[in-house]
């Protein structure tokens, strides 16, 4: 979120200088009717457009307290961690890690899920049950790609998401825990992923699967379908990448629009940008398997995306919401107001938080078979 306290940070912002005065300086002086002017001026042209520097409050209308607080807090000090070795990068992901495992007990507790660990395919998981699974989900199963930029959420640290699905959607979910850089870099992740559908779908009727993440998940749940397609594998039933890392470049609207107002990935040119050039490796960031943005998306399985109007990822969960749609498949986009990247999985108490996950589930209903 933008506050005063940015001011410094604005310099950064690329703000036409006017008259000796930067436009951020001139505008908070201007009346409207100024401004009016001033921005009709400096918007006279087809190509880029130009906005004054603003402050944004929470929104109040229709908005949890909850969601507030978490709309509402400062950034993450690690928003522009520049970790420059693989020591200072596990350091800085262990460390992160610890703080997301803390808070297991409670979820579990609290969504009613138990946990138990396996290998599927060679590939270190993770089982999610609830204690009351309704008839019609007994024999569906979710596959969970968790999300994190592909470096964050090792082990017990990525399972938050899996174990909301599991606690509000009444499913059993395998979480995978998949390898990740500074060790393991662009294939190893989607190597993993795969592995585990190619076992699962040799046990399970597909019809009876789905595959959800957020984030980095969503990119991988897209980008799995891309590669079990490839492969002639069966598809799953239904698939649900939340806030989906679609174009791990920074092309798209709101990686201009909401950098600095998101308060949880801030700027592609923090920890963010740096993930994705050591999780790609080299690799072309337009190869669909990293950014499926790029891929053909024809015969996908219905899709149900989630995002929020501050989201630094509004803009990859927008068009691919769109490339879904005009490849005639099935999908559905929710938008949460306020919500910065992911939020509605933050806060398990939130109200927003369960109505996302019981959205999916119904979703999910909807689609897979019984």
């Amino acid at each position: 979120m933008r506050r005063a306290s940015l001011a410094a940070v604005s310099i950064g912002l690329a703000l036409i200088v006017t008259g000796g005065a930067t436009r951020a300086q001139t505008a908070t002086s201007q009346t409207y009717d100024e401004l009016t002017k001033s921005e009709a001026a400096a918007n006279g042209e087809a190509g880029k457009r130009v906005a004054p520097q603003k402050t944004i409050g929470n929104p109040t209308d229709e908005v949890s307290p909850a969601m507030q607080a978490l709309i509402g807090a400062p950034y993450p000090p690690h928003f522009n961690a520049d970790p420059k070795t693989p020591a200072e990068w596990k350091e800085l992901i262990d460390r992160r890690a610890k703080q997301a495992i803390a808070g297991l007990p409670a979820i579990k507790e609290k969504l009613g899920v138990n946990v138990e660990e396996t290998k599927i395919g060679g590939v270190h998981c993770f089982i999610v049950t609830p204690k009351k699974i309704p008839p019609e989900n007994r024999r569906r199963l979710l596959v969970h790609v968790h999300g994190g930029g592909y470096v964050f959420g090792p082990g017990e640290a990525a399972l938050p998401e899996g174990l909301m699905m599991a606690g509000f959607g009444g499913f059993k979910v395998i979480s995978i825990d998949y390898r990740m850089p500074p060790d393991f870099p662009y294939p190893a992740a989607m190597d993993d992923a795969m592995a585990v559908w190619k076992t699962l779908v040799k046990q399970h009727d597909h019809r009876r699967l789905a595959i959800f993440g957020t984030s980095t998940g969503g990119a991988m749940t897209l980008a799995m379908v891309l590669r079990a397609r490839d492969e002639k594998l069966p598809l799953p039933a239904a698939i649900a990448p939340g806030t989906p890392w679609a174009d791990i470049d920074k092309i798209g609207d709101s990686y201009a629009d909401n950098e600095w107002i998101d308060n949880v990935l801030v700027t592609w040119h923090g920890w963010l940008g740096r993930a994705a050039k050591l999780y790609a490796n080299g690799t072309d960031l337009k190869n669909p398997y990293i950014s499926p943005i790029y891929g053909d998306f024809k015969g996908f399985p219905p899709t149900i995306l989630t995002t929020g109007t501050r989201d630094l990822f509004l803009s990859n969960t927008v068009r691919t919401h769109r490339k879904l749609r005009r490849a005639g498949v099935v999908a559905d986009l929710n938008v949460y107001e306020g919500q910065s990247h992911a939020q509605y999985q933050f806060n398990v108490d939130a109200p927003e938080t369960k109505e996302a996950f019981t959205d999916i589930a119904k979703f999910f209903d909807k689609y897979l078979g019984e």
